[in-house]
């Protein structure tokens, strides 16, 4: 039985406001980084900072071109070039100007982000796209986007020597719907980090492979009790 069904209330879902959010915070911490340090690794990624904002910003545009067809494909993406400009790097579709500076990048993610909460609040919730994960719904690309944006901030964060700590509650509500089997005795923040392999828990360890499961569900579970 789930939480929302033991305790009689409503199930908390993940908002097109919550993507909102998460972008928004992301873009201006990132603000905040010197402009010689771009060019620095993302924390633990093999991609630089740079390359780092433009595979979230692809990660976002990718989410919502899937939902943008009135019949979105479920048995692949929408077929675009994904492509990398050196070997190793992100293979994107979304390519920021190097002329427009780190301002003209962080441009290119809030528009990429833009764009997927737009999606998220504009298609019905009954729409199902193709995600590797497992097909989806707008709320559940919605709290892919979450995902994608708070984990790689902290990966930037590292690279960048900035500090990043996103909202607890934004962070149980992806944790519930993307994550409904990890811990819900450890704090919001920390169990992300760990359940997509950037950090250790107490007595666990930092994991090698992880997935998320964004099949939609008859009823939303709540978010976990955490402080």
């Amino acid at each position: 039985m789930s939480r929302s069904a033991e305790t009689g209330l409503s199930p908390i879902l993940v908002t097109a406001d919550d993507l909102d959010l998460a972008v928004q915070l992301a873009v201006t911490v990132l603000r905040e980084a010197p402009p010689a340090a771009w060019d620095g690794k993302a924390g633990s990624l093999e991609w630089d900072c740079w390359e780092t904002v433009e595979h979230l910003s692809d990660d976002l545009f990718a989410y919502a071109v899937q939902l943008g067809p009135k019949a979105p494909p479920l048995d692949g993406e929408v077929p675009f070039v994904w492509e990398s400009r050196r070997p190793g790097g992100p293979a994107n579709a979304i390519h920021a100007n190097r002329e427009a500076g780190p301002a003209g990048l962080l441009q290119v993610l809030e528009a990429s982000g833009a764009l997927l909460v737009a999606m998220v609040r504009t298609r019905p919730p009954q729409t199902r796209a193709h995600h590797v994960f497992g097909t989806s719904d707008p709320e559940g690309f919605a709290a892919m986007g979450i995902v994608e944006t708070l984990v790689h901030t902290h990966d930037l964060a590292q690279g960048l020597g900035l500090a990043w700590n996103p909202p607890a509650d934004l962070c149980a509500r992806v944790l519930a719907r993307l994550f409904p089997d990890v811990p819900e005795s450890t704090k919001p923040w920390p169990t992300l980090l760990w359940a997509t392999g950037r950090a250790e828990l107490p007595g666990r360890r930092r994991l090698t492979t992880w997935r998320w499961d964004g099949a939609p569900r008859a009823c939303a579970q709540l978010s976990p009790a955490r402080k």
